[in-house]
């Protein structure tokens, strides 16, 4: 790919807990490539992790550097992109008020994360404006820096499409001024969580980007595998196997086929795959973790790459800001 800093990328991440290898390799191995070749913005989402997090906010202050430290281990380089924190920039809440002033409600309810999210966390109490809102919210972080490019999954095509009729709405009112930003899709990686399911920190099933494998190896060896082999001297089936996925991600290829060989001839078990894995998983996670440890008890470091890409964030959305409203006939 040709490097291109004229075409602008935009994503963000919620800040409510630790990231896991599903975060890695789902979003922040494209990020990091992203920032190579395009003018990135990377925000701390924290505004929108309190559309569930709302009635205990507390943990969401701490959590803002802990994310920032899990990106730095994964490679962004605050010299290549901007990393900021959404609530500093208050030209977000400003833009997303004005949108909501013209997003017809319909388009909020019919959106399908909306109603996935309200039946994955039945614990929380979801029907509040804000999170029937999120849509909105996101569309003006997005907007707000008029980006040729957000990077998301299949999945989240119907939340960027939104996105899209937003500034579709806007420039049919008010004549053009918002890109339509394009999807910059991203391959899913398919890597389930220990127990066979999603990864995912409310399933407990996850294995941390700053985890310390005395941690680590308890978890691995304790790992779902072929539930259809039995014993050591049943034939395995890598290609259903839980664990597997992990070997395509962090194994060596001529290894991956060793692996193939000796499960599906019966010569290995489970518990050979797993301590294979377990070398692996520590060549990949020892110099995310050496990275990580360069921000630990340095939070004037955080705040500096924080306060840095603030600085930036408001220069270029206060612009934005200011053309919108002249658009409106409000910059009084």
């Amino acid at each position: 790919m040709a490097l291109d800093q004229q075409k602008r990328v935009v994503s963000g991440m919620r800040p409510t807990g630790p990231l896991h290898l599903g975060h890695f390799f789902g979003v922040l191995k494209n990020w990091v490539e992203f920032q190579n070749n395009y003018n990135c913005y990377y925000f701390v989402a924290d505004w929108h992790a309190l559309t569930s997090e709302y009635s205990d906010p507390h943990r969401i202050k701490g959590f803002v550097g802990e994310l920032v430290k899990d990106w730095y281990a994964a490679g962004l380089d605050p010299e290549k992109c901007v990393i900021f924190q959404q609530s500093q920039v208050k030209a977000h809440a400003e833009l997303n008020l004005l949108l909501g002033m013209i997003t017809p409600l319909g388009w909020l309810e019919r959106n399908p994360t909306y109603k996935e999210v309200k039946q994955e966390l039945v614990s929380k109490d979801l029907n509040t404006f804000g999170f029937l809102g999120y849509p909105v919210l996101q569309a003006a972080d997005i907007l707000i820096y008029r980006p040729d490019f957000v990077p998301v999954g299949q999945d989240q095509l119907p939340h960027l499409e939104l996105t899209r009729e937003i500034a579709r709405r806007f420039n049919h009112l008010y004549s053009d001024f918002f890109p339509e930003p394009q999807a910059k899709l991203t391959e899913t990686a398919k890597l389930p969580g220990l127990d066979g399911r999603k990864m995912s920190k409310s399933y407990g099933n996850c294995i941390y980007m700053g985890e310390e494998m005395d941690s680590v190896r308890p978890k691995v060896m304790s790992m779902l595998t072929d539930t259809n082999r039995m014993r050591k001297s049943d034939p395995g089936d890598p290609e259903v196997c839980n664990l597997y996925p992990y070997h395509r991600l962090m194994t060596p290829r001529e290894t991956r086929q060793e692996i193939k060989a000796n499960c599906t001839g019966a010569k290995w078990g489970c518990v050979d795959c797993k301590k294979i894995l377990l070398t692996h998983l520590e060549e990949f996670l020892t110099p995310l973790q050496e990275r990580r440890r360069e921000l630990d008890d340095k939070p004037e470091l955080i705040q500096e790459i924080l306060d840095t890409g603030n600085k930036k964030a408001l220069q270029e959305a206060g612009r934005t800001m200011d053309l919108v409203l002249e658009k409106l006939n409000f910059n009084f």
